[in-house]
């Protein structure tokens, strides 16, 4: 679990982020979405026993469903749990889901969670319209990532 300090707007606990995505993707938009959870997997979230290796989002039809997030079993609940990494709907208001439609259809457009946090007590998701990146593209982000770091370190020594 990420700590409270991290947690960004007053009211706001990040409960678990999926630090490869901003790697992998460049993100073009990002959105809230609430999430459809059973009873023991909320509790397992708020525990932070969360894993977003592989996890995306996909639309069917006018839903849209999140695909291999894993949420560990609530182990004193063991007869209700259900499947760690079955697909979970995801809440948006219409408006926005039809304007998701007409651009994941675009070339290389993909929905990618971002992170999961606990709002006045219900689990949310931000959820990031993004496209993949190239290796080439990886390469050079964490070169010019680099040159700025060691920038900053120049700068602080001098002074």
């Amino acid at each position: 679990m990420v700590g409270a300090g991290d947690a960004g707007p007053p009211g706001r606990l990040l409960i678990s982020r999926n630090r490869k995505a901003r790697h992998e993707y460049e993100v073009i938009e990002t959105l809230e979405a609430g999430l459809v959870l059973r009873g023991p997997e909320v509790k397992s979230v708020r525990a932070g026993k969360v894993g977003f290796k592989d996890a995306f989002a996909r639309l069917e039809g006018t839903e849209v469903w999140l695909h291999n997030l894993h949420i560990s079993p609530y182990e004193p609940a063991t007869h209700w749990n259900a499947d760690p990494e079955r697909p979970r709907k995801l809440l948006l208001k219409r408006a926005e889901i039809r304007r998701l439609i007409g651009r994941v259809e675009e070339k290389g457009l993909t929905l990618v969670p971002l992170d999961l946090y606990m709002r006045r007590g219900y689990a949310k998701l931000t959820l990031a319209l993004a496209r993949g990146r190239k290796l080439y593209d990886k390469r050079e982000k964490l070169r010019r990532r680099t040159q700025e770091r060691e920038a900053r370190r120049a700068m602080r020594r001098g002074r």
